[in-house]
């Protein structure tokens, strides 16, 4: 046993040397492997932020929040047509008020205007020389801030008092309030929006993003319903069959009613509403926190795969570069190899001896490559504030990855170094 470990380290010793001896070269023949395993660990890194920050932001946003929209990642996920999901009918305010008041599970329910697939309304808001870029505009209840789990730092919310006589009063999130005022008190100052007037009567604390972006979470302007649909021109009780109102309902369960229930319960009455039948499908989406984990995990899977095809073949040509220069080295080595066989050594010796250094070459690239990933994962975090989390599984797969380069293209060399015949091997010039 001793004998085959000193062997062996003297193997590796002679393969690290003949690494030394040709840099440049051993340096090209590994660029393969290095960009193969340096894109799987950069990228693995950052898939993992991304999914570590999303779950963190949907926890934050509240687990059992359940919207209700015309279409969304639930037909989008089960590969339904497009022209077949614009053809359902639009939402409406009058089916928000309905679950509102019939169900018997659901603690609350807002209406969101200018939210999710339709016709949503950008504007930008003005103070004095200040103005904001394009912010959307959404039209929601008194209890937008209650279902979005957001905390007021300034002023307060519009009451139903301000929905009823429809006035013209907004609520300003992060990316308004520091554009129009930077050092002063918003509350009770009048604004534009677009054309129209409107009075600040609060400010919404900022939202959660994903890994800390600056994702556009918060920019938005609230104001209530019923002005939003005065000032917008927006017919959100009755539309028209060729409108596209982008409108979501939003409800949230009772404490201690299974979300599963409070689904069931907004489901029928949406099917009574729009007239289905038992065999007929439902033509709207119900979607859940849990969907939209499930769609991103999809995606991620998606790329991953992507990844993967990508190095494979960056780890090919990096293989076949392996493979060319140690049959060159076989080449350049023959007579030392016929020497070797002379003094005693066997096939199987010389068979490990060359394809050790074919590992050692494709180790020393995998090594390479994860350390130029993880450098690249935290400069793109440093630099974009990309979420980006590291763990031993990417480190695990690329070492594994390149040492199996290593040894499917470094076979093929050691077998035709360990045939050699020893009296043709110290013959050849």
């Amino acid at each position: 046993m001793a004998v085959r470990l000193a062997l062996f380290v003297d193997t590796m010793m002679m393969a690290l040397g003949t690494i030394r001896a040709n840099k440049l070269r051993s340096s090209l023949t590994v660029l393969g492997v290095v960009i193969g395993i340096m894109s799987i660990v950069g990228m693995t890194a950052i898939l993992n932020g991304f999914s570590e920050s999303f779950q963190a932001l949907i926890n934050e946003l509240g687990p059992n929040t359940i919207m209700v929209q015309r279409f969304g990642v639930a037909s989008f996920g089960s590969g339904k047509d497009f022209k077949e999901l614009i053809k359902r009918p639009n939402l409406t305010v009058l089916d928000a008020a309905a679950i509102e008041q019939q169900a018997t599970t659901l603690q609350t329910v807002d209406v969101w205007l200018g939210a999710g697939p339709g016709e949503n309304v950008l504007r930008r808001a003005f103070y004095r020389g200040q103005r904001t870029k394009r912010l959307a505009v959404m039209g929601t209840t008194d209890k937008f801030a209650e279902v979005s789990f957001l905390t007021l730092e300034e002023g307060r919310f519009f009451n139903k008092n301000d929905i009823d006589r429809r006035r013209n009063v907004v609520v300003l999130g992060q990316t308004p309030y520091k554009a129009l005022f930077p050092n002063s008190d918003p509350v009770g100052k009048i604004i534009r929006v677009g054309d129209d007037a409107f009075t600040v009567v609060g400010v919404v604390g900022p939202r959660p993003s994903l890994g800390g972006l600056n994702t556009g979470v918060d920019d938005f302007m609230v104001v209530p319903y019923t002005t939003y649909e005065k000032v917008f021109n927006v017919e959100a009780r009755r539309p028209r069959k060729s409108d596209f109102l982008a409108i979501t309902i939003v409800a949230m369960p009772k404490e201690g009613v299974p979300r599963a229930q409070a689904i069931a319960e907004i489901q029928t009455l949406m099917r009574i509403r729009h007239g289905l039948k038992l065999n007929q499908e439902s033509d709207f989406d119900i979607a859940t926190s849990d969907l939209f984990a499930k769609f991103f995990e999809r995606v991620t899977k998606y790329i991953y795969l992507g990844l993967v095809v990508i190095s494979s073949i960056a780890l090919m040509v990096g293989g076949i570069g392996v493979m060319a220069i140690m049959m060159i080295s076989v080449t350049e080595r023959t007579r030392e190899i016929g020497v070797r066989k002379a003094l005693g050594a066997r096939r199987r010796e010389i068979l490990w001896q060359f394809l050790l250094e074919a590992v050692v070459l494709t180790g020393v690239g995998g090594l390479l490559g994860i350390l130029i990933g993880v450098g690249i994962a935290y400069l793109a975090t440093a630099l974009t504030g990309l979420p980006s989390s590291l763990s031993w599984k990417p480190f695990a797969i690329g070492m594994a990855f390149s040492s199996a380069v290593g040894i499917i293209f470094g076979m093929l060399p050691a077998m035709r170094a360990s045939r050699l015949d020893p009296i043709e091997a110290l013959r050849y010039e």
